[in-house]
């Protein structure tokens, strides 16, 4: 079980911003989830390094899953870890077309298994990006 101080440390170590598709906590009007990055179901823990901040759309699409198909081949990759690996390194934002790309077979997956470009998310983003709230 997820403590409320264990809360308060994801949501300050995240920025209060999704970790996976970095949407901003303060401008969706819903509290986060506190995401298994390996789910519990899969051997995980409530360890603070297993933690990560997930809005409600990235965390659906993940469910229990750990791994994803890269778009290009098919093939399974493990899905983005917040606490290992660098977001900047696999994803990348189009300005112009308000989406998060993949830029590794891991990022591929990720977009493609927590659909981070559902039509709801990029009209989102024209908001959050005209408020300077995103990238």
């Amino acid at each position: 079980m997820v403590t409320p101080a264990a809360r308060i440390l994801v949501e300050e170590r995240a920025g209060a911003r999704c970790e996976y598709c970095r949407a901003p906590q303060i401008i969706t009007g819903t509290t986060f989830h506190i995401e298994h990055i390996t789910p519990l179901a899969r051997g995980g823990s409530d360890d603070l390094t297993n933690l990560a901040l997930c809005c409600v759309t990235c965390n659906g699409h993940k469910s229990d899953h750990t791994t994803g198909s890269d778009s290009d081949t098919g093939r399974e990759f493990p899905l983005f870890d917040p606490r290992r690996d660098r977001w900047g390194r696999h994803f990348r934002f189009s300005p112009r077309t308000l989406e998060l790309r993949g830029l590794t077979p891991m990022g591929k997956a990720t977009v493609a298994r927590l659909q981070m470009n559902e039509r709801k998310q990029i009209e989102a983003r024209v908001l959050w990006v005209e408020l300077a709230l995103y990238p």
